[in-house]
């Protein structure tokens, strides 16, 4: 891997996400050698990936490069590399560019898309945790109205146009109601010549309130806002099967779709060589203690959407959400420093600061621990929150403009074939 030697404790960390990010910060100037490495280059702002997949925003507007965040920081190196195994007797990670001996180790690999078991589904369903997978439905939502355009039979062009997006969660409400606003405002000025009423937009839920976890006015606002916009709400309904064409349920609805969306759950990206115990079968996470570390190991944690704290106030885990990832990340860095200083390393406490989700243009819900409002002044909140959680200037003055520029034009400027993606052809898995 090309890490020099040091007299300092070498500190390897494994994931730029939040978590990861979070934790890289805290150790930043310390007497440490900090070892970063993830698959990307670069951190990804997950909340607005939706933004990306319908032409809202271009993807390096929401990523920031992870080797300029610490390019002065002395002691800290970056390594683009997938991590294949720990071993944890001999203290060693094996990658996919090397091994790399490791002091500390921090495993904040986040998560990838919970298909439940279902080979069909995964198969052709559309993933959006990245931005090449938000890339692809983008690519794939243009080139079915293209392709739309061409087919003279009125079923396949109406299945062409039909959208269902499985899970009633943030991710899903807050793509259903971009590709409502779409369908509203920019799709019938680029295809004249469809009947783009005829485009549905199914959002289908297996519980009986949307945006679980948030209070029950923001579900019921929720919902308001995107059948007002056109959505078409399902819920105690859950999917059982996808074949690329037919989308069956428990019910007797099926739908006819081209394009199918899965947000209906994540789990866990673990990595190989922790002792099956450490593992919490069903949601892929890792069990850790109070302080994040990885027992019986007193010298590995995992942080953020990957670890598992269980306890009475917490029987499954903290929410998979930025907020817990990040508050962990800055705690864990702050133990390690206080284990190598002799000191005492303080328990975790998640401060729970509210949730959020935008349904579209002047519509959105926010809880936060003391006050709830959902509407316009709510979308004001969601946009200053998320604007100023992106990293780096340029990003957050590229998102304001063309968040501006957007509302007063009714439009989205990036709805680009960058790079053409046929469902059919799915074999790379990002």
């Amino acid at each position: 891997m090309n890490i020099p030697q040091t007299s300092f404790p070498r500190v390897v960390i494994i994931g730029g996400g939040f978590a990861g990010l979070a934790a890289a910060k805290g150790l930043e100037e310390q007497e440490l050698q900090v070892v970063l490495i993830d698959k990307h280059n670069y951190h990804t702002f997950q909340p607005l990936l939706y933004q990306v997949a319908t032409g809202g925003l271009e993807p390096d507007s929401i990523a920031f490069p992870l080797r300029k965040r610490f390019n002065d920081v002395e002691n800290f190196f970056f390594r683009l590399a997938d991590v294949i195994n720990i071993n944890p007797d001999k203290n060693l990670i094996e990658t996919s560019i090397g091994n790399l001996d490791y002091d500390e180790l921090i495993i904040a690999t986040g998560s990838t898309t919970n298909f439940f078991g279902n080979t069909n589904i995964q198969k052709f369903a559309m993933e959006m945790k990245s931005v090449p997978q938000s890339l692809n439905i983008r690519s794939l939502i243009l080139e079915n109205f293209e392709e739309a355009l061409l087919t003279s039979n009125i079923d396949d062009r109406n299945a062409l146009m039909n959208f269902v997006i499985v899970g009633g969660g943030p991710t899903g409400v807050e793509l259903a109601g971009a590709l409502a606003e779409m369908k509203k405002g920019i799709l019938p000025k680029d295809y004249p010549d469809l009947d783009i009423r005829k485009m549905q937009i199914h959002l289908i839920q297996s519980s009986n309130c949307l945006l679980k976890g948030m209070s029950a006015k923001a579900s019921e606002k929720a919902e308001d806002f995107l059948i007002s916009l056109g959505v078409n709400v399902w819920k105690n309904l859950r999917v059982l099967d996808y074949d690329g064409k037919i989308v069956k349920t428990n019910g007797e609805d099926h739908f006819r779709a081209e394009t199918v969306i899965w947000a209906a759950g994540v789990k866990g990206e673990t990595i190989n060589g922790l002792a099956q115990e450490c593992i919490v079968e069903r949601a892929a996470r890792i069990k850790v203690n109070k302080i994040n570390q990885v027992l019986p190991h007193q010298n590995i944690y995992a942080i953020g959407d990957v670890a598992c704290m269980v306890s009475e106030e917490t029987p499954y885990g903290h929410p998979m959400m930025a907020q817990p990832a990040i508050q962990q990340g800055k705690l864990v860095a702050k133990n390690i420093l206080a284990k190598i200083a002799g000191k005492t390393q303080k328990p975790f406490f998640y401060n729970d600061r509210g949730a959020m989700a935008t349904i579209g243009r002047n519509k959105a819900v926010v809880d936060l621990p003391k006050w709830k409002f959902q509407g316009v002044f709510a979308w004001f909140v969601w946009m200053f929150v998320h604007l100023f959680s992106l990293i780096g200037f340029r990003n957050r003055a590229i998102v304001f403009l063309n968040w501006v520029y957007n509302y007063i034009r009714f439009d989205r400027e990036t709805r680009l074939i960058i790079r053409p993606y046929k469902l059919k052809n799915k074999q790379i898995n990002f």
